[in-house]
């Protein structure tokens, strides 16, 4: 099991978009958790992207068009490094 680390970045983007609204706030714990569980799994989605602020990192899908933004812990240990939550469209859009 990976231990999750939030940058303030994904703190300030999960503000800006998920917070507050309870649809969004459930299925982002419930990525959160398979992510911590297993970065891979089926239903994550996870995959390579190039960003325009974090450079090349993973993407795991949440619902619809939210993303979470994320890489391994580059020292080798067993944690994930949270970057931001993101869209595919609009004002939080992230990718290039």
């Amino acid at each position: 099991m990976y231990i999750l680390r939030f940058l303030d970045s994904f703190k300030h983007t999960y503000n800006a978009i998920v917070k507050g609204n309870q649809e969004k706030e459930k299925r982002t714990k419930k990525a959160l958790n398979f992510l911590r569980r297993k970065p891979f799994y089926p239903s994550l989605k996870s995959h390579k992207v190039n960003t325009r602020i974090f450079g090349e990192r993973w993407s795991s899908w949440i619902s619809g068009d939210l993303r979470i933004i994320w890489d391994f812990d580059p020292e080798g240990k067993m944690r994930i490094i949270l970057f931001a939550i993101v869209t595919h469209t609009g004002t939080h859009r992230e990718y290039k």
